[in-house]
């Protein structure tokens, strides 16, 4: 309950750096779209350096090579807060388990601990562990799956003869059309009735010969099956128990999950999330960095200032986590759960339902069929749900009789660049089935934060959207989409690398993440908020573009350099 983490204020750490020049934020950090405030760069610095020399706790984070260990980075957050007396200091709090503990010094503790001994999550996992070393030793037994192997082999045979006397049949059936056929040329008219019963004779014993062949199959098959199944449903049913305890269970955990808000209010995992699309919280829900400070802060009377996280340690295979690199809360297990908690509080604006602000789009070419335009940085191509100005929007203004405009492909908002529309459905279908069949190219020019060493080469890392924290895309070998992109460096200066991308597939932030996932340049574009460090703009610009002209059938290109 959320009283267990009322005890003193061992988490509240006093600066040590004089912070007295900084002026305090007038709003609390949107947490999902941030640039760090002053006094929270101060405090991850302070916490960072405690990380660096702490023996507190061992954790393989991944910088040791020699450490054989399971190496995990992990997202640690900080609160700036003011005390009761005035003071400012700050909380710092970690993403679930460190060094498999939920409880160390300088950190607050869990929203609910589940590794508390004794308490009703250690009993039921227990329980549910219990069931699956019965359920496994029932899958291992020899006799079980020497009848799993059994029953496989044996269907798979008898199929192969199933289908081989099915053929046979047809193989029948079709002599006798044949000498039906020529029984009507050759034969009188009695001996072709003969014939003809003859046949049908032979064809319904051929039937019922079949029929019983397939009866004493599946009555051996079932023979088998019984056996097997003996074992097999108490199999099922053990797991069937398993699955019923594991959801009791969980449901019980959410009921633990409490959250605090500024009022003083309280709700849980359940009440929060059911007014959701997903309606049960997904697992981790309340493990992370951001609602662990928040709960800390109301519970003991502090009031927050700011707040950042960042990740420590070594990059994961699947996210984007770059060392020492600030990063926004979760939205998929932490909006629903911040939007509580934070009610009350005045936040930054979301800087996500802004954009820049554009008089004209430059057209770069343009004739009766289509044209293209030069898309400015930070603009949507297409209308948003908060944000209706956009390419779209500005060019059905621009050409109100077309049947089009309509934007053949589109561009992230924050990129640049070369975007193909066309002025009819006629020539938009066409462009359309350029790009499906691969026809179109294209390339970007960026600014990489880092020096990229290959001049030339090949990036190929499967994506997929990352389901807890859209629109981010996961590295995912299981269920991401092939995807492809070659590069070539155009130079190297001041530590940034000038690259041009020449994009074989086109999967959403495809260029973004292969620049920055360590898997692949691991060199994040500039300016890139998503998976790198916020910036004036992002150094992503779409420079070349080349097609099929619909109407002259002419391969035509354009060119548009970035501005950075």
């Amino acid at each position: 309950m959320v009283t267990s983490q009322k005890i003193s204020f061992v988490s509240f750490t006093p600066f040590l750096t004089d912070v007295s020049s900084i002026e305090l934020p007038q709003y609390f950090t949107y947490p999902f779209y941030y640039s760090p405030h002053p006094l929270s760069l101060v405090a991850c610095r302070e916490l960072q350096d405690y990380l660096k020399i702490q023996t507190d706790f061992k954790h393989n984070f991944g910088f040791d090579e020699n450490d054989t260990s399971l190496q995990i980075g992990k997202m640690f957050g900080v609160l700036v807060v003011k005390n009761q007396a005035g003071e400012l200091g700050y909380l710092a709090a970690f993403s679930g388990k460190l060094a498999d503990e939920n409880h160390h010094r300088r950190f607050v503790p869990p929203v609910f601990d589940l590794l508390e001994n004794g308490n009703f999550f250690r009993i039921g996992e227990v329980e549910v562990n219990d069931i699956t070393i019965q359920i496994q030793a029932l899958e291992k037994d020899e006799n079980y799956l020497e009848l799993k192997s059994k029953l496989e082999l044996f269907k798979v045979e008898t199929d192969a003869e199933i289908a081989s006397k099915k053929q046979q049949l047809k193989a029948s059936k079709k002599i006798r059309d044949e000498k039906r056929a020529v029984a009507k040329i050759n034969l009188t008219e009695a001996a072709q009735l003969l014939l003809i019963e003859k046949l049908k004779t032979e064809s319904i014993r051929e039937q019922l010969e079949a029929k019983d062949f397939i009866r004493e199959i599946n009555l051996k098959y079932l023979e088998l099956e019984k056996l097997f199944l003996e074992v097999d449903n108490i199999i099922q049913k053990l797991k069937e128990q398993r699955a019923a305890k594991s959801s009791h269970l969980q449901k019980e955990i959410f009921e633990q999950y409490t959250f605090l808000n500024q009022a003083q209010k309280t709700k849980s995992l359940l009440e929060i999330f059911s007014q959701t699309v997903f309606q049960t919280p997904p697992a981790g829900a309340g493990e992370c960095a951001a609602p662990k400070l928040l709960q800390y802060a109301f519970l003991n009377k502090l009031e927050p200032i700011c707040m950042a996280e960042f990740w420590w340690g070594k990059s994961p295979n699947s996210e984007v986590r770059l060392h020492e690199q600030y990063y926004p809360a979760c939205r998929g297990k932490c909006e629903p759960i911040l939007a509580h908690m934070l009610e009350g509080i005045s936040l930054e604006k979301n800087p996500m339902l802004e954009q820049a602000t554009v008089k004209e789009i430059p057209i770069i070419y343009e004739d009766e069929y289509l044209l293209l335009v030069n898309k400015p940085p930070e603009f949507l191509s297409v209308p948003g749900k908060e944000l209706k100005d956009s390419v779209y929007e500005r060019m059905r203004l621009k050409f109100p009789k077309a049947s089009g405009p309509l934007l053949v492909h589109r561009l992230d908002m924050s990129t640049s660049g070369l975007l193909l529309i066309a002025k009819t459905e006629e020539i938009y279908k066409h462009l359309q089935s350029q790009f499906i069949r691969r026809i179109v190219k294209k390339s970007y020019i960026a600014l990489l934060d880092g020096i990229v060493n290959q001049l030339e080469a090949d990036i190929s890392l499967p994506l997929r959207v990352d389901l807890e924290d859209r629109p981010k895309q996961l590295v995912c070998y299981e269920h991401g989409k092939n995807a492809f992109t070659k590069y070539k460096v155009i130079g190297i200066e001041n530590g940034k690398t000038r690259i041009q991308f020449f994009p074989i597939t086109g999967r959403t932030h495809q260029l973004r993440v292969h620049a920055a996932h360590h898997l692949g340049l691991n060199s994040p574009i500039i300016g890139d908020d998503l998976y790198g460090t916020k910036g004036e703009r992002l150094c992503l610009h779409a420079q070349w573009i080349q097609f099929k002209h619909p109407i002259t059938k002419e391969i035509v290109e354009f060119n548009c350099e970035p501005e950075f």
